[in-house]
């Protein structure tokens, strides 16, 4: 087996299992105890409660648009990855929702559940996919406007818990809202953090190639330097590059396929001051 392929299967392996584990915490943790989570699934979770439609079809077809978008923008290789983690997301929370809850306690519920999904969605990101389409559109949004994938995410899921501690109770917005802070430290330790970026630089031969295809795909400019091979003396082109934690994946992938030599090393940011890309 090539090391393509044994990536792509680990690839798969961390979206399959990734996508159980963030079902099994919906269904078991969440759902029976009204904790409602972010983005497309929180928005099922509270329609769900109002129309006789299992949780896992909602999640499907609200996620449909999303997915057409990622198509259109994004290509179809991520289109692959997203659609089988969110159908096998849908369908797990079918296969999990009539095993009893697995507590009924409420700080239990949002620790539990918080730290599971945390874990499933980080393996799924690890895997080049996710579980909510407002993550694609928050990429794309990212690439033509000022605002951070981080804050694009936070602001639309902020608005979710308020509309559930509205239309429920304000402790279950606020339950919601913790939960969701607790899973999102969780995606820090698995995957990288919605909150952080990472700062790329790459040593390689063709660099105005590899330059103009960061930019085609990612939208990324890039930052020329000159450097010289100690051992070679011959000259190399650096280019230095920060991107967000939804595009270290589809970087890395055009890394691998670039017809080209690479060296490269990524580093977290703590902070970015300037126009490029704000600190979240």
């Amino acid at each position: 087996m090539t090391d393509k392929n044994r990536q792509l299967v680990a690839s798969f392996i961390e979206l399959t299992v990734g996508a159980i584990v963030a079902a099994f915490a919906i269904e078991e943790f969440l759902v029976p105890n009204s904790i409602f989570d972010g983005g497309v699934t929180g928005i099922s979770m509270i329609v769900a409660k109002f129309v006789p439609v299992p949780l896992g079809v909602l999640i499907f077809l609200i996620n449909l648009p999303f997915m057409f978008v990622a198509h259109k923008r994004l290509g179809t290789t991520y289109l692959v990855r997203i659609l089988y983690a969110i159908a096998l997301f849908s369908i797990m929370t079918g296969v999990f929702e009539p095993v009893q809850e697995a507590t009924d306690e409420m700080l239990l519920a949002i620790t539990y559940g918080g730290v599971l999904l945390g874990i499933g969605v980080g393996l799924v990101l690890r895997g080049g996919g996710c579980l909510d389409g407002t993550e694609v559109v928050a990429v794309i949004l990212n690439r033509n406007l000022s605002i951070s994938t981080g804050q694009i995410i936070l602001i639309f899921n902020v608005f979710i818990f308020m509309i559930a501690g509205l239309v429920f109770s304000l402790d279950r917005g606020m339950y919601s809202l913790l939960m969701y802070f607790i899973s999102s430290k969780v995606i820090d330790v698995v995957e990288i953090g919605f909150e952080s970026t990472k700062s790329v630089m790459i040593i390689t031969d063709d660099g105005r190639k590899l330059a103009d295809e960061i930019f085609e795909k990612l939208g990324r400019t890039v930052t020329f330097m000159r450097g010289e091979g100690l051992i070679s003396n011959n000259q190399k082109d650096i280019l230095y590059v920060v991107v967000t934690r939804a595009e270290i994946h589809e970087l890395k992938a055009l890394l691998k396929e670039f017809k080209g030599s690479t060296f490269t090393t990524i580093s977290e940011v703590s902070e970015i001051v300037g126009s490029h890309i704000k600190s979240f």
